[in-house]
């Protein structure tokens, strides 16, 4: 995505509460479901979206696309009204059905249900896994085809809950992986 030349910080913040309305009615709607990542983690998450990653809801198996991982699955909405507000293949009628049975939109997100899902997720820390293992693939696809440089180039952003070891390995070159922590206190 390209960063929107007219946006204005008015513009930005009434992006960010449209996310934010969109996971308070849908965890509403189900009774059931988690807002407090979705709310906090709005405001980072629509900059990522919109001024750093790249991707294409027309085509969302794109290879060079940039992946988002949300390894904190209990906070899916984010994810899900990430994906309706940037034009991939998913409703506001299925926003609406959040957690309900066969909906495309489970309360963890589960690849292959809608497009723009790259993983399924469950226990937390699945997620940042998951990205080390997709970050090092990327990582030995550059080396043995990037003979014209940009071959491969996507990057990986993941979304994680508390995991001081994900935290810690960080720390480690792994390239174009990103990590945002969100620090759980209880």
């Amino acid at each position: 995505m390209q960063e929107e030349p007219n946006a204005t910080p008015e513009l930005d913040q009434l992006c960010i509460n449209t996310i934010r309305a969109l996971t308070i009615d849908a965890v509403q709607k189900a009774n059931s479901g988690h807002p407090g990542l979705p709310l906090g983690a709005a405001p980072m998450a629509y900059v990522l979206w919109t001024r750093f990653m790249r991707y294409n809801p027309r085509n969302p198996k794109w290879e060079n696309r940039d992946r988002f991982l949300l390894s904190a699955g209990h906070g899916c909405m984010l994810l899900y009204s990430l994906l309706y507000l940037t034009g991939y293949d998913l409703s506001l009628d299925d926003i609406k059905n959040f957690r309900q049975w066969g909906s495309k939109t489970p309360g963890h997100p589960e690849y292959g249900l809608a497009p723009g899902i790259e993983i399924t997720t469950g226990p937390l820390g699945q997620g940042f896994a998951n990205g080390v293992g997709m970050a090092m693939g990327a990582a030995h696809l550059a080396a043995k085809f990037n003979q014209i440089p940009g071959v491969v180039e996507h990057g990986l952003f993941i979304g994680e809950v508390n995991n001081l070891n994900a935290a810690g390995f960080y720390k480690a070159n792994m390239g174009k992986l990103i990590l945002a922590l969100e620090e759980a206190f209880g």
